[in-house]
């Protein structure tokens, strides 16, 4: 197990130190300068002098060559300072943390949306394989993968909030706020997970202590709940695990489109105003929370099921 984990911990920094050169060149290479666009939006739209313009980028180090300004911010970054904001002259650790919660809640609801959906779904549409509730679910889950957030998103604002206005539009504070950007995130995931507890189901019921607990006259309901979806959920808990970062990038989308105040808001609007310490910043985290949630489910993956070898979970 240790072996596994100092692999599994190696792999992990490496992917951030290529996610940290990738986003940090990137930036570089995108068309605008970030001191006129940064002065120029402190200036009400006027257009800042060449001297100021000199004096930001030397305060900045933006004159640097690019590896010396990648190398000063990792060693800011080990030293635990993510720098400041360009425009609102800020730390960005601060601005994160004001931004966090709203990101992690939506998120953590959608995971719940997902879940109350798909599992039940999938399950139902195993055991009524080759049905009319099977082709619905699977209709559905199709459906709800190909559907965009930002659609499914203005749809649900167009139907509840502005048609039969019993929910809000945007903001945060309370679980009405909550409720349609949790159902527009969480809709996509729970197509997904639907169709994998559904063929996970289908490989269990085969099984053959399934056909001996129904050789021994136990209820279908007990077969179904007890036995199979328990053993079913072992490669759906490594899939929800790992969706649960991708939750955390299609709340940028979800965000906007209900003006509700996360990091993904904070995202975009840094990437626009050209505020490179809090898109690097953010970004970097992004990963991170990627990364880590990886890494802890391959950890538990391998703690629920032991017969999968190090070299296998590693490939």
């Amino acid at each position: 197990m240790w072996k596994f984990i100092v692999r599994r911990t190696a792999t992990a920094l490496l992917v951030l130190v290529g996610v940290s050169i990738l986003t940090y060149a990137l930036m570089f290479f995108t068309p605008g300068d970030p001191a006129t666009t940064i002065l120029r939006k402190q200036m009400g739209g006027r257009t800042p002098s060449s001297m100021a313009v000199q004096q930001f980028r030397v305060q900045h180090g933006l004159n640097d060559p690019i590896p010396i300004q990648y190398a000063n911010w990792v060693w800011d970054i080990l030293h635990g300072n993510l720098r400041q904001s360009y425009y609102e002259n800020t730390p960005v650790s601060a601005m994160i943390m004001n931004r966090v919660w709203p990101t992690l809640e939506l998120a953590v609801a959608a995971m719940a949306v997902s879940l109350a959906i798909s599992l039940p779904a999938g399950v139902f549409s195993a055991v009524h394989k080759g049905k009319m509730p099977d082709y619905l679910s699977q209709f559905a889950a199709l459906l709800g993968v190909s559907m965009p957030n930002f659609w499914l998103g203005y749809l649900l604002i167009i139907v509840f909030s502005l048609e039969l206005g019993v929910l809000p539009v945007s903001g945060v504070g309370s679980f009405e706020r909550l409720i349609l950007p949790a159902v527009t995130l969480g809709t996509g995931m729970a197509a997904i997970v639907t169709r994998l507890v559904r063929s996970s189901m289908l490989e269990v019921l085969d099984d053959e202590y399934i056909r001996t607990a129904r050789a021994k006259g136990l209820r279908e309901r007990i077969v179904v709940y007890k036995h199979a979806l328990r053993n079913a959920l072992i490669p759906v808990v490594t899939i929800v695990g790992l969706q649960f970062g991708y939750l955390l990038n299609g709340a940028v989308v979800v965000e906007i489109v209900f003006q509700r105040p996360g990091l993904g808001s904070l995202l975009i609007n840094a990437i626009f105003a050209r505020d490179y310490p809090v898109v690097q910043g953010l970004v970097l985290l992004i990963a991170a929370i990627f990364v880590l949630t990886n890494f802890a489910v391959d950890i538990v993956y391998r703690y629920i099921d032991p017969r999968i070898s190090f070299e296998g979970a590693s490939a």
